[in-house]
């Protein structure tokens, strides 16, 4: 696939990793296990909003790109979102310090998860003994680890080794939105441009 373009259908098979939160893990220089997280079989009834950036902890990411997601979280909630994901090609133990530098533990998504699921009279979400059922409300940002930047490889959309920088919105396995940043800014790919196509 030489990129995504809004019509096109979210592939199969894309695994990306990432290191859920436990309360014993909460520290950021603490390393949790990753697993497998099948956004392909995840996403496929729910609207997710992907964006991608180089790198963790890097100035562009960590000043201009992830904060705008931070900041706009409730308004993109109130469009329908199911999912926030951000993606890079660092491994998921560096993905999982970055959502706790920033305040963000990767078990809330899966709060919110749960909470659609049993909505709809689902079970197969397994409930971790720490999940509260006072924050199944929330929506926070999932920090996923592109493994190799595979899926970013097979959209075309890289930076050398690196993921490029780029957002995705997918509403029931179809791709209503993708942008690659033409630049090195935070244009396409930000917050505020993503919200105004949800």
């Amino acid at each position: 696939m030489a990129s995504f373009k809004a019509g096109d259908s979210f592939p199969e098979g894309v695994v990306f990793s990432y290191v859920p939160y436990t309360p014993e893990k909460e520290e950021i220089t603490a390393c949790g296990i990753p697993i497998n997280y099948d956004a392909s079989k995840e996403w496929a009834d729910k609207k997710v909003v992907l964006f991608s950036v180089p790198g963790a902890f890097t100035p562009g990411c960590s000043v201009r790109h992830l904060p705008g997601y931070i900041e706009n979280l409730q308004k993109i909630k109130s469009k329908g979102v199911d999912v926030v994901a951000v993606i890079a090609f660092n491994d998921a133990w560096v993905m999982s310090a970055w959502s706790k530098a920033n305040g963000i533990k990767n078990d809330d998504i899966v709060r919110l998860m749960l909470s659609s699921s049993f909505a709809r009279g689902q079970s197969r979400w397994r409930t971790p003994r720490f999940v509260h059922q006072e924050a199944m409300h929330l929506i926070l940002i999932l920090f996923l680890s592109d493994i190799g930047a595979k899926f970013s490889q097979s959209i075309g959309w890289t930076k050398g080794e690196r993921t490029a920088r780029y957002a995705i919105v997918i509403d029931h396995g179809k791709v209503t939105y993708a942008e690659l940043e033409p630049a090195g800014d935070v244009t396409v790919s930000g917050a505020e441009a993503v919200l105004a196509k949800l």
